[in-house]
C-alpha cells in the first residue's frame, strides 16, 4: 500500500511538472493557414503566445527560426526575441526571410555552432543559461525546438535534420543534449546514410541511453500516455522494449554528464541504484564514450547548473570533461550490462 501510494504521488509530481514546464507554452491557434497569413499581413511582427509543443524547427539562420505547427502543418517565421514575421507555407516563410536578410544585411554565418536540443516536455527555453555561455565562446549557438509530446523520437529527429541541413556556411556543429534530446540525436543518426562529417562533439546531460525506469513504471498509466505522448512510450528500459537498443552509438566524440549521490541510492527511492531524480547513472553511461562525469546535480536542473556547463564548454573545446586532462572513457564491454 506504501508503495502504491508513493508510486502515485510521483505520477502526481510528473503531471504537476510537465504543467509548470509548459505553463508558457500553449499553442497559437489552429485556425486555417488563410487566417495566418491575413494576421502576418496586418501584423508584420507580432509576439506569439508560446506552443511550443506544437512547432518543430525547421530552418535556422542568425537567429532566426522557421518552425512547423504539428496540428495545422502550417510554417511561421520568428526572429531572435520570438516575434513572428510570416506564417504560412514553407515557401512563403523562406520568402520572407529572405527578404528581411537583403534589408537588413545580414551576413552569412559562418565558423562554428553549437546546437542545443532539450528534453521531453521541456523547450528551448530551459537551455537559456547554457546558450549564454556558450554565446560568450563566441559560437553560433542553435536553440533548437521540436515537438517532444506529440511525436515519437524517429518524427521528432527528422526536425534535427531540416535544421542541420539549412546551416549553411557553418564549419563545425557540437551537440549539447539533455535526457530525451540524446534519443533524438541517436535516432538522427540511425536515420542517415552518412553523419554530416562537420559535427564534432557532443555532450549529453542526464541522457537514458538505456532507457528510464520511470517510464517503466508509469508506461501505462493514461495520465502518463496523455502527458509525455508517444515518445514517452519510447522510453522504457531495454528490459521492457526494443527502440532505445536498436540506436547506434554516435560515430563522432561524446562525452556523458551523469547526476547522482554517488551512493548505492540516489535522489529518487523508485529507480535502482544512483540517480538523478529521473534517470539511473547507469542508464546514462552509453559505452563507446570518450569521458564520463558524476556531479551532485539534479535532472531537471542539469543543463543551467554552473558545473555541468563549465565541464560542457571544456569538453567542446578539449575531448574532455577534467581540467587536469584525465578522462573516464566508458569501455565498449559495458554494451552487455544491465541497465
Amino acid at each position: 500500500m506504501l508503495q502504491r501510494s508513493a508510486a502515485w504521488a510521483v505520477v502526481v509530481w510528473l503531471s504537476a511538472y510537465a504543467t509548470v514546464c509548459q505553463a508558457q507554452d500553449l499553442p497559437d491557434s489552429q485556425n486555417l493557414n488563410e487566417l495566418w497569413k491575413h494576421l502576418s499581413e496586418k501584423v508584420p511582427a507580432m509576439k506569439t503566445m508560446g506552443g511550443r509543443q506544437f512547432w518543430g524547427d525547421v530552418q535556422f539562420f542568425q537567429g532566426w527560426k522557421i518552425q512547423q505547427n504539428v496540428i495545422s502543418q502550417h510554417y511561421r517565421l520568428l526572429d531572435p526575441s520570438d516575434q513572428r514575421h510570416a506564417s504560412g507555407t514553407l515557401a512563403e516563410c523562406r520568402q520572407k526571410l529572405a527578404e528581411i536578410r537583403e534589408a537588413r544585411k545580414l551576413p552569412p554565418m559562418q565558423g562554428r555552432a553549437v546546437i542545443l536540443i532539450h528534453g521531453i516536455i521541456r523547450s528551448s527555453k530551459s537551455f537559456e543559461k547554457m546558450r549564454l555561455a556558450c554565446l560568450k565562446e563566441g559560437w553560433i549557438t542553435i536553440p533548437f525546438d521540436y515537438p517532444s509530446t506529440q511525436k515519437t523520437i524517429p518524427e521528432n529527429a527528422r526536425f534535427l535534420e531540416q535544421v542541420i541541413k539549412s546551416l549553411e556556411g557553418v564549419d563545425e556543429i557540437d551537440l549539447v543534449v539533455h535526457s530525451m534530446g540524446g534519443l533524438v540525436v541517436r535516432s538522427w543518426v540511425d536515420q542517415q546514410e552518412e553523419v554530416d562529417p562537420r559535427v564534432r562533439r557532443m555532450v549529453m546531460l542526464g541522457v537514458p541511453n538505456r532507457g528510464a525506469d520511470m517510464a517503466d513504471r508509469f508506461r501505462s498509466n493514461l495520465l502518463f500516455k496523455v502527458v509525455y505522448g508517444p515518445a514517452g512510450q519510447q522510453l522504457v528500459t531495454e528490459l521492457n522494449g526494443d527502440f532505445i537498443s536498436s540506436l547506434p552509438t554516435p560515430p563522432f566524440p561524446f562525452g556523458v554528464v551523469a547526476g547522482g549521490r554517488d551512493t548505492l541510492k540516489g535522489f529518487n527511492p523508485l529507480i535502482r541504484g544512483d540517480d538523478d531524480g529521473t534517470v539511473s547513472v547507469s542508464s546514462t553511461r552509453l559505452p563507446g564514450a570518450a569521458d564520463f562525469v558524476l556531479l551532485p546535480v539534479l535532472h531537471s536542473f542539469m543543463m543551467n547548473d554552473p558545473q555541468s556547463i563549465s565541464h560542457t564548454l571544456r569538453f567542446l573545446k578539449t575531448g574532455k570533461f577534467r581540467e587536469s586532462g584525465e578522462s573516464q572513457p566508458i569501455p565498449e564491454v559495458e554494451a552487455a550490462a544491465a541497465p
